[in-house]
């Protein structure tokens, strides 16, 4: 097949998440599975521009990555030199797979394959939940949703999503949707390691590791993990990811009113070697989301064998209770505590959970099994 997703921020801007990382795993499996897959997005990462060429295919791993530079209303990831590229060449493929709604690239990509008469699939990529939507710009997004995204919706021959909680929040909008399908995201498992959680150099100094790994906002309800040290002596924790000093702030006000600044560390954003190292080092992986649609940081840390601790409003819940590769436990800082001293009191409990992470991980959401569900899917639609 010749496949073009369509998405607005790209490798190298890490500081928009999991997508990023998601969708490339998805097109790198898909090229190894045989198939033609290009990537159109821009070149925005934050306030300045990734480093990249624009307007040619840039080979990532197998996958053609095409930037368009965004001059005005940045904010939209609007893109002149994307519009004119998208309708030249979508009669170039067999399917359009749009990632994030509320955003003019998948506005965009939408009216050209509805025009073209292409089938497209749109991956709403967790920003359909209600509670999150009132939070934020609620008037502005809703607009947007009646004016445009609901039709965009509509004339899709199939919306993705990637777990049970990110299908029932996407029911609540009331949209005529065709199709439903649920294939989660997929990730490149690391090679085992022969020394298991061997020792690396600490980012916290004679005591085991709790590590929060992802996009530091409210929504993650590190709040309550902060507190939950207060129910444990056990374990320092390491916050890595990218912040605004505001709620930076906001959380060092809350460590210090409960007398944890010895315990916590603010590590920043973490790729590459140091972010592996991370995974090395910590005993568990804790992520305590208000609403999760998925949660790749939890899929990787399994990936690693590093056991986890997650809410029920994680997407990955169910798999994490059912392999046995961590604790699904409520978000309240008590019970997170003794989640935290549970797992950290009983070693071969732990290394236990993180071998069955990782069995897991290899049987239903390595890179390869994950490209080869959504392809059917894109059969089975098309």
């Amino acid at each position: 097949m010749k496949i073009l997703h369509i998405v607005p921020t790209y490798i190298p801007a890490w500081r928009y998440g999991g997508p990023i990382r998601s969708v490339h795993e998805l097109a790198v499996g898909q090229v190894e599975l045989g198939h033609s897959v290009d990537v159109f997005t821009t070149s925005i990462d934050g306030p300045s521009n990734s480093n990249v060429v624009l307007g040619e295919a840039c080979n990532l791993d197998g996958v053609n990555v095409w930037y368009f530079e965004s001059y005005i209303m940045r904010r939209l990831y609007w893109s002149f030199t994307m519009m004119r590229s998208i309708k030249k060449r979508i009669m170039n493929y067999d399917l359009v797979h749009l990632h994030s709604v509320f955003l003019w690239p998948t506005l965009a990509g939408a009216r050209a394959a509805q025009k073209a008469n292409i089938p497209y699939i749109v991956s709403p990529r967790g920003m359909l939940v209600k509670e999150l939507v009132k939070k934020k710009s609620f008037f502005i997004k809703m607009a947007w949703f009646t004016l445009f995204e609901k039709r965009t919706l509509e004339k899709a021959v199939a919306v993705h999503v990637t777990s049970k909680i990110e299908k029932n929040e996407l029911i609540k909008f009331k949209v005529n949707i065709q199709h439903i399908f649920i294939v989660p995201n997929g990730v490149n498992l690391p090679a085992r390691q022969l020394n298991n959680k061997a020792v690396v150099e600490p980012y916290v100094e004679n005591n085991e590791l709790i590590l929060f790994l992802g996009r530091v906002s409210w929504e993650k309800g590190l709040e309550r993990l902060i507190q939950a040290l207060c129910y444990t002596c056990k374990g320092d924790l390491c916050i890595a990811g990218n912040y605004t000093l505001v709620y930076k702030t906001e959380l060092e006000k809350l460590i210090s009113h409960y007398g944890l600044k010895d315990r916590v560390i603010f590590a920043g954003q973490v790729l590459g070697e140091e972010k592996e190292r991370l995974f090395e080092k910590a005993s568990v992986l804790v992520l305590p989301s208000y609403s999760e649609n998925f949660g790749n940081v939890v899929l990787e840390a399994m990936a690693h064998e590093t056991p986890v601790i997650v809410t029920p409003g994680v997407g990955l819940a169910d798999a994490v209770k059912k392999s046995g590769a961590g604790i699904v436990c409520s978000g309240s800082p008590e019970e997170l505590g003794k989640s935290i001293d549970e797992l950290l009191s009983d070693r071969r409990m732990s290394m236990q959970m993180g071998q069955c992470g990782r069995a897991v991980v290899e049987k239903q959401f390595s890179r390869q099994v994950v490209a080869q569900n959504m392809v059917a899917q894109y059969r089975a639609v098309c």
